[in-house]
């Protein structure tokens, strides 16, 4: 348990050092920036 409550601590911060930890919308938009969705695979038909 302990393993996992020092892994939420550090995202806790990293999304505190982003600027996006108490707005929902504003953490989505700069997730974002951070991760590119794959393509969708059924679109290539």
């Amino acid at each position: 348990m302990d393993k996992n409550k020092d892994q939420l601590d550090r995202f806790k911060e990293a999304a505190r050092e982003i600027g996006a930890d108490d707005d929902e919308a504003k953490f989505n938009e700069k997730l974002g920036k951070l991760v590119k969705q794959k393509p969708d695979a059924s679109k290539d038909d």
